[in-house]
């Protein structure tokens, strides 16, 4: 219903706003062409009519000795107002002023017609389209032909100013401009419009199906079915909002599945944080309260074995929640990189010194196969944190007697490191799951302990560095991560 009353609306806004504008477009059409025939008509007419005051004077002289000669020129004006009852005639001395005209209806209001047109008229030979003052009407201009007066002796006696149409001929060109309007908008104007209007509507009813079909579609996807999508049949603008609609659908369908996933983890998260850190926690308390409850009935040795392992789970616990810590700060993005050129050579030949001591204690053989003097662009505190962590990793799965090796080259304008260890290996299906966090190996089969957090740091480490870590692995022969870093 809510669609239906959409469409409905935007069908009506948007054809009573076409209809709206065709009108005014029409009105304006009609006016224009009405005006420009008006003039057209007023030119024409002015054009053939130009040299008529001219030709009143080839049968009269206006002036016998300085003065109107009123009888003569009364009779041929009249002589030819009865020819075109249209003309105005009027006689004016050098000054502009009105001596003696002829009107029909006497309705002369100005004394003195402004001599400027007149002047612009005879310059032109009347071959000009030039507007003078209707002395019936001051302040408006009509069409009129001019001619001047002169005596034997070629003085400037005045003017005959001769007005083309006469306020009957307004009154009838204004009749017939109402008239010439109905009939055009009653007829020609009447069908365009119809004709004009309804290719609107068509063209209307198009764009608003393609919309009702974006809406519709917008509609699904709000009620939960995440896989509508706008089909898209052409171009223009409706296919790009499409497009962008469906992209717009893609990301948020891909950004559920990665909340899924992570509520998911958060979930696996809370588990095993929870299981991780009862364990060590149990293990300090119970020995605590054994401690306080037997008192001075423990020996020296008890006492000093029960501390030792409180230590110990403190220490197991402590590393656990740095390793949650610092896993929580990079996967949220909080840890800003501090990049510096520095001497990786020297970083792992001093790492791998540090884990000498502890290699020796499981008669591990460290080797170290390292290239002299690579320099790396990185944040040196992270890249040695991932370094150890690799190295924690590969002295704790190495058997007993067993190896392990550091090597680093620069080859293919890359840095390659690789940190290996002898051992049982990492059974194929479990590579790819290697780095996510709280994976570990079977704890009872390789006898390790562990928090699973240090080589999902590792990865977050190198892919905030855009550098890459993969893991290699034979059963029962070794287990290599190799690092490539861009110099």
């Amino acid at each position: 219903m809510k669609k239906s009353n959409f469409t409905t609306s935007l069908l009506w806004r948007l054809s009573g706003a076409l209809l709206v504008l065709m009108i005014l477009l029409g009105l304006a059409y009609v006016s224009i062409s009405t005006y420009s025939a008006r003039k057209y008509f007023q030119e024409t007419t002015q054009k053939l009519n130009a040299h008529v005051a001219e030709h009143m004077l080839h049968e009269v002289n206006p002036f016998v000795d300085g003065e109107v000669n009123g009888e003569a020129v009364g009779k041929i004006m009249h002589s030819m107002m009865a020819v075109n009852p249209s003309l105005e005639v009027y006689l004016l001395n050098p000054q502009g002023n009105i001596l003696k005209y002829v009107v029909l209806d006497k309705k002369v209001r100005l004394k003195n017609i402004n001599l400027s047109p007149i002047k612009e008229f005879l310059n032109n030979k009347g071959e000009s389209y030039v507007l003078g003052d209707d002395p019936r009407n001051p302040g408006f201009e009509t069409i009129f032909s001019a001619s001047e007066v002169t005596d034997s002796t070629g003085n400037l006696q005045g003017y005959v100013y001769m007005v083309l149409a006469s306020e009957e001929y307004e009154n009838i060109a204004g009749a017939l401009t109402t008239s010439y309007f109905i009939k055009l908008g009653a007829k020609t104007f009447l069908l365009t419009l119809v004709a004009a209007f309804g290719l609107g509507i068509l063209l209307i009813l198009l764009l608003t199906r393609n919309l009702s079909v974006i809406i519709q579609t917008v509609k699904q996807f709000e009620k939960g079915d995440y896989q509508a999508r706008i089909p898209i049949k052409n171009s223009g603008e409706l296919a790009d909002l499409s497009h962008t609609f469906n992209h717009m659908a893609d990301t948020i369908l891909q950004n559920i599945e990665e909340l899924k996933e992570v509520d998911e983890l958060r979930r696996e998260l809370i588990a095993n944080v929870s299981h991780d850190l009862r364990s060590p926690m149990s293990v300090i308390q119970g020995y605590i309260e054994t401690m306080m409850m037997k008192g001075e009935q423990l020996t020296a040795e008890d006492q000093k074995k029960y501390l030792e392992i409180i230590f110990k789970s403190s220490e197991k616990l402590n590393k656990l929640v740095g390793d949650l810590f610092e896993l929580s700060k990079l996967e949220a993005k909080q840890v800003k990189l501090h990049k510096e050129r520095f001497n990786l050579t020297e970083l792992l030949a001093d790492t791998a010194q540090s884990y000498q001591l502890k290699a020796d204690t499981k008669n591990i053989v460290l080797k170290t196969n390292i290239d002299s003097n690579i320099q790396a662009n990185a944040d040196i505190a992270l890249m040695q944190r991932a370094i150890q962590n690799l190295m924690d990793n590969a002295i704790k799965y190495a058997p007993e007697k067993g190896t392990v090796e550091v090597k680093a080259a620069l080859k293919d304008q890359q840095i390659l490191v690789e940190i290996s260890n002898s051992g049982k290996g990492i059974p194929e299906a479990q590579l790819p799951h290697i780095f996510d966090r709280y994976f570990m190996l079977d704890k009872e089969k390789h006898g390790i302990d562990g928090s699973g957090l240090g080589l999902a740091i590792v990865k977050k480490i190198m892919d905030i560095h855009d550098a890459q870590i993969q893991v290699s692995s034979q059963p029962n022969i070794h287990t290599t991560f190799k690092i490539k870093l861009a110099p």
